[in-house]
Formats: C-alpha cells, structure tokens, sequence
C-alpha cells in the first residue's frame, strides 16, 4: 500500500536463493529461469560473490568520484581485455544511464569536431532504457505513451534490412545503436550479413556504431560480449544487468579517439563504479570468462530440448532464448511459476529464458518438463 504501482506483480515474495533456484516465504523451491531479467548471471548466492562483497562492505562502499579509484581501475582493465581494441570505461548504475552516456558521447564526437551530426538511427522493437534519451532512442510507440514528446534527434530503422537504414540516413546522422539480439523486443536476433552491411556503411559515412550490450553482454551469449559472434568492431559498446552478479552497476566502453571526448565535467555519476559494485563486477567478470564454454554448450542443449517441443520457433543464442508461439502467453508464465519455473512473457507472444549462466542440463530438462506440461 506504500509502493507506486507502476508494476504488474506476480503473487509470489522470494525471500531467499541458492545457486538457479528461488525459494519464497513459505518454502517453496522455484528454478530461477529469469535471473530478475538477465542480471543474476553468476545465479544467487555465489560464494565468491557474496564474500568479495560481504568483506567489501566492511571496508569502504563509496567515496565519489572526485579521488582516484582503484576498483575502477581493476575492473575496467578487465572489460578493456575482452573488447576489440584499445579503448577506456566510463562506470554508471544501470543499463539506461550506460545509454545515455553513449548517446551524450555521439553527440560530443561530432560537436569537438565541429561537425552538425546528431542523429542516431536506432531499430524498430529495439529497447534501450526509460530515460528520456533511451526512451526515445527506443523504437517502441507502446513505451512513448503518455510521455510525449520523445526528444528529437532519432530515426527508426527495421532490423535487418539495409535498405530501411540507408533511407533514414541524413547528413546530419552521427551513429547507429541497436542490439545484435533484440531482447524486450522478443528476442530478435540480427542477421549477419545485415551486421556486416551495417558496420561498412558506418565506415563509409563516417558513422559511430553502437552496440547496447545491455542484455546481450557478460556472457550471456556464450561470447563475453553478444558482437564478438559477428566480427563487429563497434565504437561504443554498453553494459549493465549481468555484469554486476545483483549489485547495480552499469559501463560504457569506447574506443581511444571517441572515449576522449568525454572531458572533466561533461558527463558524470555520483555513484557510478562505486567500489562496492566494482567489487562484485569483477568478480563476475572472472567467473563469467571461465564458463563461456559452458555457456555456448548448455545454450545450444537448451535451444535443441526447445526446438524438440514443436510448439513454436526458438530464437536467440546461448542463455537468451525465446520461445515464439501463436498466442499471447502471460497466462504461461502464471502456470509456469504454479509449478515451480520462473519464466517471463515478452514482445506478447514469446516465451523469454535467461536463466543463470551456471545452469546445468538437468535444471534444463526440469524446466522443458514443466513447458511441456503446461504448454
């Protein structure tokens, strides 16, 4: 009776978790195929994390940004490790403000420059965050409403279809930003060749190009970031959800020449790379990179058990799947969470799975059990 009621709550209160599972007040055992939307990569509990930020807690949670921070430092020579190229990290709070910042950082590339681009051609069922900025670089009109006017400065494309971008281009666009799998879109995956197009014709207009790896990153994919499946080499990458195990933390990563534009007192956090949440983060990170191939191996398990339910099309790739069907399936995730599965209904009609990364092939067949049944 305290809280706003700007979520629609299933009646279920989890009080406590161990590895893929979720138990609620009264006991009851729920395999955790949800992760509380992809951040819960390490699942709940993880003895690692839960010492590093125990003991972390008793030291020191936060100073600010003004003094130099080693946690910082550790964990965005981690990140730097797994991207492209050579490039520097800017720490936030969550997966929106990681978007924002990118986007602010498009505009200072081109502005330093003293070039007029500003647009940002981003991807119809794309999603990027509820701030102003990623709300309306957020191609969905279901997400605009009652919040009009979206600010001004972005164009829609249709995934995988070269033509439709090429068309919104203006001289006065500055980047393209989408996700290489679309997911509260319904788990759209890009296409390659369409990928491959895209990154050439960045390069041949001059474009910035921005993967969200908000959802996609810190392994999810069974690559440590989603774009390392299709040779991309993108000039700003953005993280959060999984990379913090639980803890709030969100980046940006850019490559040399465009992350120096974000100048002393351009653009900032007041609890931004903490030393809690970096704390955790790179505990994550180290444990994420030593179950990648764990992650590729039970992924594809996951999608073939899926596929063999012949009940819909299967989409997406290691731990981030969706399963389509041909009808409206908010009344499955209900069912689902009667018998003791935690899933989530996306996009409509598509079945969405992100269970932890330490996910075994048992808690697979388990969870395949119980679609089978109520599907």
């Amino acid at each position: 009776m305290y809280l706003i009621e700007n979520y629609t709550r299933l009646p279920v209160r989890f009080v406590r978790g161990e590895g893929v599972y979720l138990y609620d007040q009264e006991g009851k055992r729920y395999l955790d195929f949800l992760s509380g939307i992809a951040v819960c990569s390490l699942g709940h509990s993880h003895p690692k994390l839960t010492e590093a930020v125990c003991s972390q807690s008793k030291k020191l949670l936060h100073v600010s940004n003004l003094f130099e921070n080693p946690w910082q430092e550790e964990l965005a020579r981690e990140l730097i490790k797994e991207f492209w190229t050579e490039g520097r990290v800017f720490f936030c709070n969550s997966g929106t403000e990681a978007n924002e910042a990118g986007i602010k950082l498009v505009r200072k590339f081109f502005r330093d420059r003293g070039e007029d681009r500003y647009r940002i051609i981003t991807f119809r069922n794309g999603f990027h965050g509820r701030t102003y900025g990623s709300l309306s670089a957020t191609a969905q009109e279901k997400f605009h409403e009652g919040f009009e006017p979206m600010l001004e400065g972005f164009d829609y494309a249709e995934l995988n279809d070269i033509n439709s971008v090429e068309k919104a281009l203006s001289p006065k666009t500055a980047g393209i930003m989408l996700e290489v799998i679309q997911g509260e879109g319904g788990v759209n995956e890009c296409e390659e060749e369409f990928l491959k197009e895209l990154q050439e014709l960045c390069r041949e207009k001059g474009l910035l190009l921005i993967i969200d790896e908000v959802q996609t990153g810190t392994g999810r994919t069974g690559k440590f970031y989603g774009y390392q499946h299709y040779g991309l080499e993108p000039d700003i990458i953005t993280l959060a959800k999984g990379l913090g195990g639980g803890v709030p933390i969100g980046a940006v990563i850019a490559r040399e020449e465009v992350a120096r534009h974000l100048t002393p007192g351009t653009h900032g956090s007041t609890f931004g790379g903490n030393a809690l949440a970096c704390v955790a983060g790179k505990v994550v990170v180290e444990e994420v990179k030593k179950l990648l191939p764990h992650v590729e191996e039970v992924g594809n398990y996951f999608k073939r058990k899926l596929e063999e339910l012949g009940v819909g099309r299967v989409k997406g790739r290691g731990l981030m799947l969706g399963l389509e069907l041909d009808r409206e399936c908010k009344e499955l995730v209900v069912r689902a969470l009667e018998k003791g599965l935690v899933i989530n209904c996306t996009a409509g009609k598509v079945l969405r799975f992100l269970p932890p990364l330490i996910v075994d092939k048992e808690h697979i067949d388990l969870a395949v059990k119980i679609l089978k049944e109520i599907i």
